[in-house]
């Protein structure tokens, strides 16, 4: 159990629901049912959004990874530990 990744993802859970509901549903129901209009809406926000965390968390552990690389070489180079 991760309390500190848990948390990540229910915030990104909970951006992106907002997110997506405010862009695809109307603010006042007709229907108690999403129309198909509304469900493929839903469906494409929600996919492009993972999509775009997953390929921000894929840099940002990239550089993070660049960084840790550069640190220890800075360290070596100044015979500090």
């Amino acid at each position: 159990w991760d309390p500190v990744g848990g948390g990540v993802l229910r915030g990104v859970l909970g951006v992106m629901t907002q997110a997506c509901h405010r862009k695809c549903v109307p603010p006042h129901y007709k229907d108690a049912e999403l129309s198909k209009g509304e469900s493929v809406c839903l469906d494409r926000c929600v996919a492009k959004y993972l999509e775009v965390h997953e390929r921000m968390g894929k840099k940002l552990t990239e550089l993070s990874l660049q960084d840790e690389e550069l640190l220890k070489r800075m360290q070596q180079g100044t015979g500090t530990a």
